[in-house]
């Protein structure tokens, strides 16, 4: 499976897991959740072994242990697959992380397109189902009951599965870019693509639940405890990461209402020289917000209505105007026309919750906030604080 571009870095200082090197130049981590599942494993299948080929012994738990390992190489093939397809198109790769779900590719900023997308994504599946056809192809050379032939079994059927459920159509499995591109061809718009892969996955869900856990129910019998608690740990990922998809491209959808001149109030500049009872002449033509400018035009700082109003009148004419505003981060103007995903890691780069918006004169036109950017972006209605 993969991660969508620009995954949050890790903390400094912060190692998600054990470096393996490089492979074909992509870094690969081993995170410590893998040891969970390898100890569950063996401790769950190691029985079973021991159970059906009596003969093995206490070596059960050997072939346990080799079947995790197998799993392992097959997930790291699986997403190798993807990072090397991938860089086909000349995307980059930052890490391939394996771990208690399986793994993830984290691919670093890229350009997709439906078509490139499906092919980077099916290209995991259609390596597992390679490797399953292959150790199809060495089961009449393996004796049926010794460790190597029981761990080629484990390895072909384990591979077939891998690649049938990630072709499943919904996100976050592979087979969910499937109906993003269908949605993204026919719609024009990557997010309703995304949003609808989401449900799509969500749908899985309720379907993988209804079939391994409600449908032994309706028949009389009591599902098989061990299928509950993996049906419940793999749907809850599913769930996590169609409800993570459908908030990505929501977001991703309102991008274009993300405009700098769009969600800004109007303003006007002021000279830092000025005085308080110059701001009375400026504040009285149209209840505009006043940005406080420097020497050189730059914005400097915002006036604020609360601390003007309260400078009594005597005092207007020796009260400046920076002491009744408040001073703006440096850097903290944006033109009129930046907009989308530009405009959001631009502010993002800036310390305050305000910003300037200048003309192509340099000019201000207007005041930005962070909570107008903020409720743009989510949807959800917020009070701006324009001072």
């Amino acid at each position: 499976m993969r991660e969508p571009a620009n995954p949050e870095p890790a903390a400094p200082g912060h190692r998600e897991g054990i470096p393996l090197g490089r492979i074909a130049g992509v870094p690969v981590v081993l995170a410590y959740s893998w040891f969970i599942i390898a100890a569950f494993t063996v401790i769950v299948y190691g029985p079973v072994l021991q159970r059906n080929y009596p003969h093995l012994g206490t070596g059960a738990f050997i072939v346990a242990f080799g079947y995790s390992v197998l799993l392992l190489i097959s997930v790291l093939v699986h997403e190798l697959a993807h990072a090397l397809s991938a860089r086909v198109y000349g995307w980059p790769t930052q890490k391939i992380v394996l771990n208690l779900w399986g793994g993830h590719t984290q691919f670093e900023s890229f350009t997709a397109s439906p078509g490139r997308s499906v092919i980077v994504a099916l290209a995991g599946p259609g390596v597992n189902f390679v490797l399953a056809g292959a150790g199809w192809l060495l089961l009449p050379y393996l004796p049926p009951d010794s460790a190597v032939g029981i761990l080629n079994n484990i390895f072909m059927w384990a591979n077939f599965l891998i690649g049938a459920f990630n072709v499943l159509p919904g996100l976050p499995l592979d087979g969910g870019r499937l109906v993003e591109s269908a949605v993204w061809k026919a719609t024009g718009s990557q997010a309703k693509g995304t949003v609808a892969a989401g449900w799509a996955g969500r749908i899985i869900v309720v379907a993988l639940v209804a079939w391994f856990i409600f449908r032994p129910m309706l028949a009389g019998s009591d599902p098989d405890f061990m299928m509950v608690i993996i049906t419940v740990l793999v749907c809850s990922f599913l769930w996590m990461g169609a409800s993570a998809s459908i908030q990505q491209g929501t977001l991703r959808a309102r991008l274009p209402l993300v405009t700098a001149a769009g969600l800004s109030t109007p303003a006007i500049a002021v000279p830092a020289t000025a005085s308080v009872r110059d701001l009375l002449g400026y504040g009285a033509a149209a209840h505009k917000s006043m940005v406080v400018c420097g020497p050189d035009g730059r914005p400097q700082g915002v006036v604020d209505p609360a601390a003007l109003a309260s400078v009594p009148e005597a005092a207007a004419g020796s009260t400046p105007v920076t002491a009744v505003s408040f001073a703006l981060a440096p850097g903290a103007y944006v033109p009129e026309w930046s907009k989308g995903q530009e405009l959001i890691q631009f502010l993002a780069q800036v310390e305050g919750k305000h910003y300037a918006v200048v003309d192509h004169n340099g000019a201000v036109t207007g005041l930005l906030t962070q909570d107008a950017v903020l409720a743009a972006i989510t949807g959800k209605n917020r009070r701006t604080r324009q001072a």
